[in-house]
């Protein structure tokens, strides 16, 4: 029976005079929803989840944990009353109990039988896929193993909703790239309701059902990972969610189908609504770009046309970064502000024009064109 997490207006302050750590913060997570925290170092992630957990109280606001049989408010319930598991970012295993001993920890705080403990640790360890380590030390296991084995200990418990915080932090990039996956799926087939935290954004876009983006204390956005990433709703989260490029207009027309943005270097048309007339920046995904041919082809398509220069180009075979530096548009009645003329491209299967120095055109289609206010 999965557990929605239903978080109302939650605050944390350390110090009477200094800013909330977490401030007035509202968070559902549906059950069996594998749901991020992200944010930069000192946004409030960690501090929302340990409150989540029971390790810190809150200053103001509720905690719910939601089932069909009834809701229970866990605000004030200290962690061994929550039935949460939690894997840390440290491992935290016992050095001289074996994988099998660190597993069952939770369990003989809980007085399960020997028999039920055992079935129950080795079906753990055989979720994770480490049963066959089960008699070994942890200081035997590599730290991909020992983070699967953080990861039984919390399961076996049956909790009602796992947390974890960031629990790959530690790990190589490319042992943390590989565990990605199997988290998700491990988390997914348990059908646990879970609360990841990390800064890693990598991370959340390919495991999370849901995103959510913290800063100073507060809630930015909240949505699924490919909404965030294609529908950012400021610039903070444009930016924080993978490379982009900025640059600075104004709203001239706005209709059913978005608006039209004037730039220094070319009108843009936007598939987002915005009202006419706002002074607006405009976020380019670097990978959104396209090398145009034809200017005539790229406006037939309502795709927005934009000139430049080639200035730097990287080949890396499957994929070519890019600098354009782009040239002033003849009718523009704005200036370019400073850092924004050069765009950044990730072409795949890169053609053979577009050579530093090369004159081009930049084709980009209205849905890639996303407005984040001023």
């Amino acid at each position: 029976m999965s557990t929605a997490v239903v978080i109302e207006n939650i605050v944390k302050t350390y110090q009477a005079g200094l800013p909330p750590a977490v401030d007035g913060v509202s968070l559902r997570i549906e059950p069996g929803e594998l749901s991020f925290l992200l944010g930069p170092s000192g946004c409030g992630k960690t501090t929302l989840l340990r409150m989540v957990a029971g390790f810190f109280e809150p200053t103001g606001g509720r905690i719910l944990f939601r089932t069909p049989a009834g809701e229970r408010d866990v605000t004030h319930l200290p962690p061994n009353k929550r039935n949460t598991g939690m894997v840390f970012q440290s491992y935290a295993l016992w050095p001289h109990m074996t994988v099998a001993q660190n597993v069952a920890f939770g369990l003989e705080i809980r007085k399960v039988s020997a028999a039920e403990k055992d079935r129950r640790v080795m079906d753990a360890l055989e979720v994770v896929q480490m049963a066959q380590y089960a008699e070994r030390k942890p200081n035997a296991l590599s730290g991909g193993q020992q983070q699967r084995v953080a990861l039984a200990r919390a399961l076996v418990i049956r909790p009602d909703v796992l947390l974890l915080d960031e629990p790959l932090s530690n790990l190589d990039a490319k042992l943390r790239i590989e565990l990605r996956s199997e988290i998700r799926r491990i988390c997914k087939s348990s059908g646990i309701t879970t609360i990841y935290v990390t800064h890693d954004q990598k991370e959340a876009l390919s495991m999370a059902d849901q995103v959510a983006i913290m800063k100073a204390g507060k809630l930015i956005q909240c949505g699924h990972p490919e909404e965030l990433y294609r529908r950012p709703g400021s610039r903070f989260v444009a930016e924080f969610l993978g490379e982009t490029n900025f640059i600075s207009g104004k709203v001239v027309s706005s209709d059913a189908r978005g608006c039209l943005v004037h730039t220094a270097f070319g009108e843009l048309r936007s598939a987002t609504k915005w009202a006419g007339g706002a002074d607006v920046s405009v976020s380019l995904r670097p990978e959104a770009l396209r090398l145009g041919t034809s200017v005539a082809a790229s406006s037939a398509l309502g795709h927005s046309v934009l000139q430049g220069r080639v200035t730097d180009r990287v080949y890396l075979g499957e994929l070519a970064q890019m600098s354009v530096e782009l040239k002033p548009a003849a009718n523009a009645t704005m200036s370019a502000q400073a850092g924004q003329s050069v765009l950044k491209l990730a072409v795949l299967n890169p053609p053979a024009v577009g050579g530093t120095g090369d004159a081009v055109e930049l084709a980009v289609a209205p849905e890639d064109v996303v407005v984040v206010g001023a």
